[in-house]
């Protein structure tokens, strides 16, 4: 017995030191070895071209001809630019007016999320906007403001109000882009809080209604905390299109009237492609990446606060 117990012993240290031999690669460097593919694309296509932004943004140069080193001198440009105070107030008004997506999308996604005869006809009406293109809902909500024939002044009329030239008002025309931008963004929460109520914990809703905990309670206190990697997406995602608003600017007014509706990155297209100031354009893409970055992680930062 005790030579056969020493003997199985040193078969299994042999095989055990087969096995380190021929293991090339440290198990703790597994991970990584998969993780690799994805982190050289992500350096390729996000790292390097955010850095090279940053570079560029020093120099002026029209993309064809020699680069020529002037410091900081796009970004002073920049700052003395009333355009620049124009896209950015812009910006900021996007910003604040996509922030009501996510709540309103909750509340869509709460409303489909039952059981009833036709309920998937109707998700499907809702989730329709998503997938049509930014430049079809561009044009679709141009001729629903068009003040001659469009929908929207024909409702005015039908109350009784004045016409209003919504897209040439350089009052309106920014709420009018943001309206058109909201509709899809809308559909796009949605799709997120309907993923996240049908894995929400059936077990903790029954605890909960036991308990006679129902409506509001039973949302802010059960299924809102179960919904926090949803939020947390929509809320990124939604800052990252009101920040990023281009399409719909573009396709609506280009930037018009008189610049009223320009936001930053009209603002780097017009400068980069129409003046071929790729330095110019770039300063204000750096601008614009850290105003999304710093926003982005003040908010991951009270997120992780509230989970902890």
């Amino acid at each position: 017995m005790i030579h056969s117990s020493s003997a199985e012993a040193t078969i299994n240290r042999a095989s055990d030191s087969k096995q380190e031999r021929k293991r090339i690669i440290p198990i703790s460097l597994v991970p990584w070895v998969f993780l690799a593919p994805a982190l050289v694309l992500f350096a390729i296509y996000v790292l390097y071209p955010i850095i090279n932004s940053f570079n560029l943004s020093l120099y002026q140069w029209d993309g064809m001809g020699e680069k020529v080193w002037v410091g900081f001198e796009n970004y002073i440009e920049l700052f003395d630019s009333e355009t620049f105070y124009t896209a950015l107030t812009n910006n900021l008004l996007w910003l604040v007016m996509f922030m009501l997506a996510p709540p309103i999308g909750l509340a869509i996604a709460l409303f489909l999320n039952q059981e009833v005869k036709g309920i998937r006809l109707i998700k499907a009406l809702f989730f329709f906007p998503f997938v049509i293109s930014q430049v079809i809902v561009g044009l679709v909500f141009t001729w629903f403001y068009d003040p001659s024939l469009g929908l929207l002044n024909s409702i005015l009329a039908f109350f009784g109000a004045e016409p209003i030239a919504l897209l040439s008002s350089d009052q309106y025309v920014t709420y009018g882009i943001i309206a058109a931008g909201l509709w899809p963004q809308i559909a796009y929460c949605m799709i997120l809080y309907l993923t996240g109520l049908n894995n929400l914990n059936p077990e903790l809703i029954e605890a909960a209604r036991l308990d006679n905990a129902k409506g509001f309670k039973l949302l802010r206190h059960i299924i809102l905390p179960q919904l926090s990697p949803a939020t947390f997406i929509a809320v990124v995602v939604t800052v990252i299109g009101a920040l990023r608003s281009f399409d719909l600017v573009a396709t609506m007014t280009a930037g018009g009237p008189w610049g009223s509706s320009t936001v930053l990155a009209y603002m780097m297209y017009e400068q980069s492609i129409f003046n071929y100031r790729m330095g110019y354009g770039a300063a204000i893409a750096v601008v614009l990446f850290l105003i999304m970055a710093i926003y982005i992680a003040f908010f991951l930062t009270r997120m992780l606060r509230s989970e902890k």
